[in-house]
């Protein structure tokens, strides 16, 4: 074997293992990845180290190596974590070189797992490094839903108990005033304001493993900072009325709150505006959300003593007008209201 490991006298003592792809024992490979020379020689002294458990400063830098050539190698990133805490290396400087990586290879996880492993050393990060958040947005710059940076930073924010802190509030203000159709933020915001904290279990929303009718639903209800979402939500509604993202979200903090969607009705009202003629008869309706029509279609069939036909009338201006490609969904919708069998948001 030839290269640059080869040929220098720092791995003199280190046999190179090379790739075995079944060729030595008599088999023909089927499609053989075309891997360069300067990598195959990489991964054999790799493999030569790892089998040898070998904790060292040139360990380290091949793994380094490697990396620059294939970053989706999760192995070489499980054996850099390890030589790393082995040589109580100076994580804050992994971190600074971890950046750089990452800007390079956006959408890459391995990165982010690697992250999280050295974060999640309190000996090394009892508190959270002060450049931390700053890097996370502008990550989020490149790519604002990026999906492996999010779960990181959903991640750091149960690790460091962040949920009240002013810095992660004002970066999703940020975000979403920046991009009001970010589900990753409003997700997020979500997460902050309502979500499991402490030992509870995690899926995105409080009280995860109870019954049907429970799950989602605080236990204890601050109600000051309920109405302050969704007012919050309704401003964001107002500035692009058909971004399905608000509403998604004032739904689920209604029901984290146990209130009703009808609480909605004169918000959603303002959007879908019944017209009359002279006569008083309705001749037409003035719309400037399909997602207040679907709000209100909720609140009609769920209202006491179930005012269906109002709510089959929502439901047919989506089908016939407003959101037609789902044309199947609210015929299914209404048939359920008309034999009573579902409320309208089944």
């Amino acid at each position: 074997m030839t290269g640059k490991y080869a040929s220098d006298p720092a791995w003199a003592s280190i046999a190179p293992i090379p790739l075995n792809d079944g060729s030595e024992s008599g088999a023909v490979p089927l499609a053989t990845i075309a891997y360069s020379e300067e990598y195959l020689e990489a991964t054999s002294y790799l493999r030569a180290v790892m089998a040898a458990n070998e904790m060292s400063e040139r360990a380290l830098g091949l793994t380094e190596d490697v990396i620059s050539m294939n970053p989706a190698h999760y192995t070489v990133w499980i054996y850099r974590a390890k030589i790393l805490f082995a040589l109580n290396k100076d994580l804050l400087e992994e971190l600074e070189w971890l950046n750089g990586v990452s800007l390079k290879y956006l959408k890459n996880y391995q990165i982010w797992h690697h992250r999280q492993v050295i974060m999640s050393s309190r000996e090394h990060f009892p508190t959270l490094p002060p450049k931390e958040m700053d890097f996370l947005m502008e990550m989020f710059a490149q790519d604002s839903k990026n999906y492996h940076v999010w779960t990181y930073r959903h991640w750091l924010v149960r690790h460091f108990e962040l949920w009240d802190s002013p810095r992660e509030l004002a970066d999703m203000n940020s975000l979403i005033n920046s991009d009001v159709r970010n589900n990753s933020a409003w997700n997020h915001r979500y997460m902050l304001r309502f979500g499991p904290r402490s030992n509870e279990p995690d899926a995105g929303m409080v009280n995860a493993e109870g019954k049907p009718h429970e799950k989602g639903r605080l236990s204890v209800v601050d109600e000051d900072l309920v109405d302050e979402e969704l007012k919050y939500a309704q401003e964001q509604i107002i500035r692009a009325p058909e971004n399905r993202s608000p509403w998604s979200y004032a739904r689920g903090v209604l029901r984290a709150a146990g209130r009703p969607l009808s609480e909605w009705t004169g918000f959603s009202r303002k959007l879908v505006v019944d017209e009359f003629d002279e006569q008083g008869q309705l001749s037409g309706v003035s719309v400037k959300s399909s997602h207040a029509i679907e709000w209100l279609a909720d609140v009609y069939a769920d209202a006491e003593g179930h005012n269906r036909d109002e709510a089959v009338r929502m439901l047919n201006l989506l089908k016939d007008k407003y959101d037609p490609i789902r044309r199947n969904y609210w015929d299914y919708r209404i048939r359920a209201i008309e034999a009573g069998e579902v409320p309208a948001s089944a």
